[in-house]
């Protein structure tokens, strides 16, 4: 098969992107398939599409390492003459050449339903959600209000716009320690802890950094776990144990920054539980051929809280799904091909 995989753009989440469509190439060429790794930002700038087309034979590889810190969107922007437009020359034409793509856009356009809308336009299939679940995922407000609606616990939460709200209302609705975070962002970018005044204008000024209005919610304090959930049923659950501080960008991405246990050590009573749960998730939002839905595990009253979903998963073979994937023994050079032959309704 041909096979595009979408990788980078303009979003927080670009580092992380690249590292993982990076290694998903690499997997897909390992299974004998003809790969075309393209910035969907940067595009390709070469007249011959067949020419991005990498094989096996060929002997290409890729590698991209993700920093400690979110990347200068503004820099990138302006090394490319201040061009905004999200997708760049050739993208789409690379897309209809391919039988399928491989999305691994992280963050904006790549999970809030853009690319994929523009995908099902020019009726080229891809991996992950369709534009409808994406864009339920990936605005926090909108699918813990569906949390609500279908019974799956989430915590207390407001929305917090400082051209209308106050600190006093926040300590009158959620209080502290409470969660800030951007409603539209994935990997902990612009999320901050806030257990006392002090630390509140740094933590909103992070936040707006990404999103002017962000959702503030009420901590609860417990055990983290992640659960994938392939073709509609659960995967073995990981246990997330940051060794400093909370599950943020540096933590997901720095090499031996947190323990993650998976099986998770849990009884079997509530394995089935959480895994129930995160396909519950899975289904009130609509969510495609794979997702990932993290919980935590209250020490107050025992119960899961729904954190959130996620549509477009980090897919680095140490990355959570992968893990749990091994875990239930699935490889993940095996894992990528079949998420793209999933896709294309060929399993």
């Amino acid at each position: 098969m041909k096979i595009a995989v979408l990788a980078g753009g303009i979003s927080p989440e670009r580092d992380v992107s690249l590292c993982s469509a990076s290694l998903i190439s690499n997997a897909l060429l390992s299974k004998g398939h003809e790969v075309a790794f393209i910035d969907v930002y940067e595009g390709f700038e070469g007249s011959d599409i067949d020419s991005a087309f990498a094989t096996k034979e060929s002997g290409k590889t890729f590698s991209y390492s993700i920093p400690e810190k979110e990347p200068d969107l503004e820099a990138l922007i302006a090394s490319h003459g201040g061009r905004r437009e999200l997708i760049g020359p050739g993208v789409l034409d690379i897309c209809r050449k391919a039988d399928a793509v491989f999305v691994g856009c992280h963050g904006g356009m790549g999970e809030n339903g853009r690319l994929q809308a523009v995908l099902d336009c020019i009726d080229v299939p891809y991996t992950g959600s369709g534009y409808i679940g994406c864009a339920l995922a990936m605005d926090k407000h909108l699918s813990k209000t569906l949390f609500r609606y279908f019974n799956i616990p989430t915590a207390d939460w407001m929305i917090f716009d400082p051209k209308t709200n106050t600190l006093d209302d926040v300590k009158e609705k959620i209080g502290f320690p409470c969660a800030v975070k951007p409603i539209g962002c994935g990997s902990s970018c612009g999320v901050s802890l806030v257990h006392d005044d002090s630390e509140w204008e740094a933590a909103i000024s992070y936040s707006a950094k990404y999103e002017a209005t962000c959702l503030i919610e009420k901590m609860i304090h417990g055990r983290e776990f992640s659960i994938g959930v392939l073709d509609g049923e659960a995967l073995p659950i990981i246990e997330i144990i940051p060794k400093v501080g909370f599950y943020d960008y540096k933590n997901k991405y720095q090499a031996n920054a947190t323990t993650e246990i998976c099986p998770a050590e849990l009884s079997p009573e509530k394995t089935k539980e959480a895994q129930a749960l995160a396909v519950a998730v899975h289904r009130a939002l609509n969510l495609g051929n794979y997702s990932r839905v993290d919980f935590i595990l209250s020490e107050d009253d025992g119960k899961f809280y729904c954190l959130e979903a996620n549509n477009l998963p980090g897919m680095t073979p140490n990355s959570l799904i992968p893990q749990e994937a091994r875990a239930a023994g699935i490889a993940y050079e095996d894992l990528c091909e079949k998420l793209v032959l999933s896709a294309t309704k060929k399993v």
